[in-house]
């Protein structure tokens, strides 16, 4: 009886949170979610959901990232290359970056593109219709 309840209270509440992306309206954006963080071997995993939202596939993206710590100070400056990202298709990927604890990132800022390429899409597209969430306790900002 017990176990029945806590499931059926557990399912009630992930029923009540959908996720962040899913929530947005991403037609005409390029949705990028952090979605989740994972600490391994010395580095941090940074976990992204990235949704193409606008009317064309992009062949590559690559958005320059800065990472900074809890205290607002520039840890890092790095490229993650997105790879393609197929219109009105949802992507995962995950980027390992090496000698930084996920415990001490504070905010991942986009920073820019220096790739947003495609048949259709405008170089400028991945920067200008960026939209940026996070699902952990790090700000995401672009």
């Amino acid at each position: 009886m017990i176990r029945s309840a806590a499931a059926i209270l557990l399912a009630s509440a992930l029923s009540l949170a959908p996720a962040v992306a899913q929530e947005t309206d991403l037609a005409g954006h390029l949705g990028v979610e952090l979605n989740a963080t994972d600490p391994a071997d010395g580095a941090c995993a940074l976990t992204f959901l990235v949704t193409n939202g606008l009317d064309a596939d992009i062949d590559r993206a690559v958005f320059e990232i800065v990472l900074f710590d809890t205290s607002g100070t520039v840890m890092q400056l790095t490229l993650f290359d997105f790879g393609d990202l197929p219109a009105g298709r949802p992507r995962v990927r995950q980027f390992s970056v090496p000698g930084i604890s996920c415990a001490d990132i504070g905010r991942v800022l986009l920073n820019g593109t220096t790739a947003c390429e495609g048949e259709g899409i405008e170089p400028d597209a991945c920067a200008a219709t960026l939209a940026p969430f996070s699902r952990t306790d790090i700000e995401v900002i672009g």
